[in-house]
């Protein structure tokens, strides 16, 4: 397991969601913001818009990179797309939980042998539980007969076995995750966060970025209420404040 994904400030924890059309508007958020949050994260538009070497671009920049793709497939092809994701430089990926063990853990030791027999630094790897646009309803209507909580432990619990970093969980399960899986490293990054004066849109299980921190989550994925201010900087640094205020330890 990487240990080192530990944020060391409150800024670091902030990840800013780069889910916009293209490369240029990608940078010109991360031109703007670089420095001032903890790293950014590439979806599926993105990715699929500019391809890889736009990837390898942001890692020459400094950047800290999350490549948000959510692998799920059979574990053979899951591993050797994480291991060409490692070889891009990012600072972490994430893979789907609910493609089981075999395919958790080939990815992680594959990922893990590469990047020590190349001299690779190993990305961090979780494993997205349930959706934050998902509730409930949704996943009874894909024959999930679990509430979503208690998925969302179940998918946790799994990836802790089999030694991946952490996982992608919403707000809400946060403190149960960190009561049931006992490691203080097992890294929970937290979309679902909007400050206070922000709506909900797509997202169902929310909460803002005090409360995810006070809950114990260590990185908090955001976009639109920072990619789609007007101001930006000042946005982050509003949302910086709103944790320090509610108590972040950092």
């Amino acid at each position: 397991m990487n240990t080192t994904a530990a944020a060391t400030s409150t800024k670091d924890k902030i990840i800013v969601a780069l889910d916009v059309p293209t490369a240029a508007d990608a940078l010109s958020i991360v031109d703007e913001l670089n420095g001032s949050v903890g790293a950014f994260k590439v979806g599926l538009q993105l990715f699929t818009s500019t391809g890889p070497d736009f990837v390898r671009k942001l890692v020459e920049t400094g950047a800290r990179v999350f490549l948000d793709l959510k692998f799920h497939d059979i574990p053979n092809t899951v591993a050797k797309a994480s291991v060409e994701a490692a070889r891009l430089g990012v600072w972490m990926f994430n893979v789907h939980a609910s493609g089981g063990g075999e395919m958790l853990r080939q990815a992680s030791q594959e990922v893990s042998e590469v990047c020590e027999r190349e001299g690779l630094e190993r990305p961090l790897i979780i494993a997205v539980t349930v959706l934050t646009s998902s509730n409930n309803d949704t996943l009874n209507e894909i024959g999930v007969q679990a509430e979503a909580q208690p998925q969302v432990l179940r998918l946790a619990e799994l990836t802790a076995k089999c030694g991946l970093d952490g996982v992608v969980a919403s707000p809400l399960e946060i403190e149960p995750i960190r009561a049931q899986i006992a490691p203080k490293e097992f890294v929970i990054v937290t979309p679902g966060i909007r400050p206070a004066s922000a709506t909900k849109d797509d997202q169902k299980r929310v909460m803002t970025p005090a409360e995810a921190v006070r809950a114990g989550a260590d990185h908090l994925v955001i976009g639109r209420p920072i990619t789609a201010a007007p101001d930006r900087l000042k946005a982050v640094e509003q949302i910086v404040e709103e944790m320090k205020a509610g108590g972040d330890p950092s």
